[in-house]
């Protein structure tokens, strides 16, 4: 296809996450004429920030590893990567309150050896789990690297089973295994699928050595998701719509979409749909794909984030996670959010939050500033200036075993259109890294339907 009978090709993305602005800009990168089309009044889909008097707030906290390299082109492509750093080298505060003898403070840290060298000496220190745990840890680590998280069978099987068959006691799971599974599976070991835990832990710990250093945004995400985003869309000739929501997509006589918003009909040759899973199937035309009701079987899974302003800094780290507590990460949003005056800001951070997503702020304020008093002595008797939450019902898609059968891939049966999202069949969890990685996937097979392949954006950042 010409480069003029390209630039004449149009496409409309519908879902302005990061999926859909990453196939936005890969499909107008690629040569096409471009439309985005958003419900929400902002770009970002579930990672965006809102205004709270003089803060700005993110919905929730967001932090993504030196191994996610579709999410750092992402934040390359848009010009954000100076405002989301990452660590030099992966060390997290881990506070365990659970003891009798008093809190203990230990890290799990790397150093610069090779793999599997770079964690031996951070787990020999680590002063949560006995010698005897810490051996075993090695032993299931090496017998983890030998999965093949592609393996179907591997999906069947939960990974707290596959834990408990090697050697991993309730107290390793609890201060190891959950410790990084549950923030980045969005679920319990028990109730993970083994294909997706061995995708994170293989990725994240045993593939290179920096791996698993941690990144995140020092500034509001919106200003990345939202601004740079919108920025970096313009400048590519995206027209974004946003308030603009698709209600029906049909196909013409002579074989395109048309999009219907209520207020105009976009016709295009391209349609990615890059929407949550229930949106997605409101919006497929019949036969696009064999089982279109297996994507209402995909469950989703909650996120809960408390938020804490104190009148006086409690905090010095940057962040920490705990054990014996039902507190799990906490972050300090200061800076970031724009605080004035004297005060810090907390996140306080909580996956797989079934059984705490509804209950009621004053009960949530009765059960966690006493939380974070235990946690952070300096909070004692410090002034709460306010007190919030954040609450997402659906934040991801729940990982639970079987749920990789049920992820459809980019392509349908209907030429010409494309899906997008965490949850479609990207190998990897409900994260940032997965639904860029799914709206690349999207462009990137769009663009080779219709005669023009673009090189893969990972291949870029190489």
């Amino acid at each position: 296809m010409t480069d003029d009978a390209m630039r004449s090709s149009r496409a409309v993305v519908i879902g302005g996450g990061l999926a859909g602005i990453t196939s936005a800009l890969r499909l107008a990168d690629g040569g096409l004429d471009v439309t985005l089309l958003e419900g929400r009044p902002r770009l970002g889909g579930l990672a965006f920030s809102f205004r709270r008097g003089e803060l700005t707030v993110d919905n929730g906290q967001h932090v993504y590893l030196r191994c996610c390299t579709a999410y750092r082109w992402f934040l390359d492509r848009v010009d954000g990567t100076r405002l989301a750093p990452l660590q030099n080298r992966l060390d997290v505060p881990v506070l365990d309150v659970g003891r009798p003898s008093g809190p203990r403070l230990g890290r799990l840290r790397r150093n610069g050896l090779p793999v599997p060298f770079h964690l031996a000496a951070g787990l020999a220190a680590y002063p949560h789990l006995s010698l005897v745990e810490r051996a075993s840890v090695g032993r299931a680590a090496l017998a983890l690297g030998r999965l093949d998280p592609d393996d179907p069978a591997l999906d069947d099987t939960d990974f707290g089973s596959w834990l408990a068959r090697h050697g991993q006691s309730p107290r390793t799971v609890e201060a190891l295994w959950d410790l990084v599974g549950v923030a980045t599976l969005n679920a319990t070991a028990p109730n993970s699928s083994l294909a997706l835990a061995a995708k994170v832990f293989k990725t994240g710990l045993l593939s290179e050595p920096g791996a698993a250093d941690i990144g995140w945004a020092s500034v509001p995400l919106g200003d990345v998701h939202d601004t740079l985003s919108r920025k970096a869309l313009d400048s590519a000739g995206v027209r974004t719509e946003l308030r603009t929501k698709a209600g029906a997509l049909t196909r013409t006589d002579d074989g395109r979409w048309v999009v219907d918003t209520g207020a105009e009909r976009i016709e295009a040759d391209t349609v990615v749909l890059a929407v949550p899973q229930r949106e997605t199937y409101d919006l497929l035309p019949e036969g696009a794909l064999d089982e279109p009701e297996r994507l209402l079987e995909i469950g989703t899974s909650p996120i809960l984030n408390v938020h804490v302003v104190y009148d006086r800094k409690v905090l010095r780290q940057p962040f920490f996670t705990a054990l014996g507590s039902p507190v799990q990460w906490v972050f300090d949003r200061t800076e970031a959010s724009g605080l004035t005056g004297p005060g810090q800001y907390l996140a306080v951070s909580q996956s797989a939050a079934e059984e705490e997503i509804d209950l009621p702020v004053a009960e949530l304020r009765a059960r966690y500033l006493p939380e974070l008093e235990r946690l952070l002595p300096a909070a004692r008797g410090a002034g709460i200036r306010d007190f919030f939450v954040t609450r997402e019902r659906t934040a991801t898609f729940a990982p639970a075993p079987g749920v990789g059968r049920l992820r459809p891939g980019t392509r349908t049966r209907a030429p010409g259109l494309f899906l997008a999202g965490a949850w479609t069949a990207t190998g990897w969890p409900a994260t940032m890294e997965g639904a860029v990685r799914s709206g690349a996937g999207a462009a990137d097979a769009a663009l080779l339907a219709l005669g023009h392949p673009h090189e893969h954006p990972l291949q870029e950042a190489a």
